[in-house]
């Protein structure tokens, strides 16, 4: 699935709508250029989960965890990965588990070690607006993408 997105609310928007159809556990890769909107992306789902602080990109500090109404979802950003096993010094498996939902930003600085998404977010800058693809990974992904349809 494709959709133009025209600015930052709109992309917000659009993350407000993933939330809505995410269920518990399901892990969604973010990727696109810096600036692209990911962060945007992610505070948009964040809100509309009934999170209420401010949403900023974990770079320097990888993960970020978000409790909210008795739920978990952890925002990774993992552009500043110098190699994957980094990844294991982290506790990795430990955040993945099923009633997490985890949004991974540079998913692929982490190789393979975090398997396959079930939805796969790509975010590309289209003058002056931005393309987002939604590709289904697995069976909640595919319940996502058919939700938002």
């Amino acid at each position: 699935m494709k959709i133009d997105v025209p600015d930052a609310a709109a992309m917000e928007k659009l993350g407000g709508c993933i939330a809505r159809h995410c269920p518990a556990g399901a892990k969604v890769f973010l990727q696109g250029a810096l600036g692209a909107g990911k962060t945007t992306l992610v505070r948009g789902f964040l809100r509309e989960l009934g999170y209420c602080g401010v949403v900023k990109s974990p770079t320097y500090t990888l993960i970020e965890p978000y409790e909210i109404k008795g739920n978990i979802t952890y925002h990774f950003d993992l552009y500043r990965l110098n190699v994957p096993e980094e990844l294991e010094l982290i506790g990795l498996r430990d955040y993945f588990d099923h009633d997490s939902i985890c949004l991974v930003e540079w998913p692929e600085k982490a190789g393979t070690r975090l398997g396959v998404p079930d939805l796969l977010i790509h975010i590309e800058d289209r003058e002056g607006h931005r393309q987002v693809s939604l590709d289904a990974q697995g069976p909640q992904g595919h319940a996502i993408i058919k939700n938002l349809a």
